[in-house]
């Protein structure tokens, strides 16, 4: 399976906490940059037939509509199979009947809508505006014209309770989504958060508050398929099970990255560089091990885990002739059963240290 990311970089605001590449929008430069990102995609997309698309930010929804059926344009040329699933992030402002139409009209079918918290004091601290009429309006009426919505969550702000948090998971509940995707606040060098000086909550409060996540989803009926990603059922992210399964995918655009035929590649983040052609600012063509690695890193973020068999059958090798896998197994750290190995419910928030062992010298 191959999947195609397309990142558009412009942004009414700048959240504060974001460390993806952004600037703030601006239509003579937007145009040029769709112009150039046609010209990426032209000269790199190989004719692959694409079971998944997903147009990421910035806010791709801050577009026009001139400027978002230029990037229909580009997108509208790929092959895709057809059961496909095509998602673009929008911003919960940029909701409108001509926006839905439009992409429905060229072949999206899922849309991601980054909400992150309905409390006034953190949005506030996001440096976002918030109105919960509005938000509870716009869902209603994407509801309308897409029957596969995400959400997403954020957590672990400053001063944040439980009872916080609750409110959040609450109005969550009540909008009846298809897929939530939650993320702790992590203070990132060089965002707004980390000039300022603000310093994360506790680890034990982290760590409670993601638990606390966990439970209500899965009383409530949803799925946790990954460490961050919880959905009803049959309705996972496809396009981000390709990443975690390992597989091949295109990453055009700033910042962007991808990988192709065993290369790892990642797009400049300079506007400049960007429009006079320069995408890529680094490329590696992974070995066997870096590629056993990156298959039990990204793997095991899945509550499944890595089937054993599949494994084998890519490498041509046993995982235990690899990786010291019945040593993690004795301490608790992993699970075997059915043929598969995964991190147990209670380690998942030391998922990264116990990820540390998979790396091969």
């Amino acid at each position: 399976m191959k999947s195609l990311y397309i990142h558009i970089p412009f942004c009414k605001s700048i959240c504060s906490y974001c460390d993806f590449a952004k600037m703030f929008y601006n239509e003579f430069l937007a145009l040029s940059y769709l112009d150039e990102l046609s010209n990426e995609v032209n000269n790199n997309y190989k004719q692959d037939m694409l079971e998944t698309i997903y147009i990421g930010g910035g806010t791709p929804s801050i577009l026009s509509k001139k400027e978002l059926n230029k990037l229909f344009s580009i997108t509208n040329k790929l092959n895709i199979e057809p059961n496909y699933e095509f998602t673009i992030e929008a911003n919960i402002a940029d909701i409108n009947e001509d926006f839905l139409k439009l992409c429905k009209s060229n072949k999206v079918n899922r849309l991601s809508i980054g909400i992150e918290t309905i409390n006034d004091k953190f949005y506030k601290f996001l440096n976002r505006e918030n109105n919960i009429e509005d938000i509870k309006n716009k869902i209603l009426l994407a509801k309308k014209y897409f029957s596969n919505i995400n959400i997403d969550l954020m957590y672990a702000f400053p001063n944040e309770t439980i009872e916080d948090l609750k409110c959040d998971l609450d109005f969550f509940k009540s909008l009846d989504i298809e897929h939530i995707s939650i993320y702790s606040l992590i203070i990132e060098e060089n965002t707004k958060l980390y000039i300022d000086g603000i310093k994360p909550i506790s680890e034990e409060l982290d760590r409670e508050m993601y638990y606390y996540i966990i439970d209500y989803l899965e009383n409530i009926g949803y799925k946790h398929y990954e460490i961050s990603n919880f959905s009803k059922e049959g309705l996972e992210s496809r396009h981000n099970l390709n990443y975690w399964d390992n597989l091949n995918y295109y990453g055009f655009g700033l910042g962007a990255s991808g990988y192709i035929e065993n290369t790892r590649y990642t797009n400049t983040r300079g506007i400049n560089s960007y429009l006079k052609g320069n995408y890529r600012i680094y490329e590696e063509k992974l070995d066997k091990n870096k590629m056993m690695e990156e298959e039990l890193i990204c793997g095991l973020r899945k509550m499944k885990g890595i089937n054993e068999k599949t494994f084998k059958e890519k490498f041509s090798i046993d995982i235990r002739d690899v990786f010291n896998i019945d040593d993690l197994i004795n301490k608790g750290l992993l699970i075997e059963e059915d043929n598969y190995i995964y991190i147990p419910k209670d380690k998942l928030y030391v998922s990264n240290n116990i990820l540390l062992n998979f790396i091969l010298d």
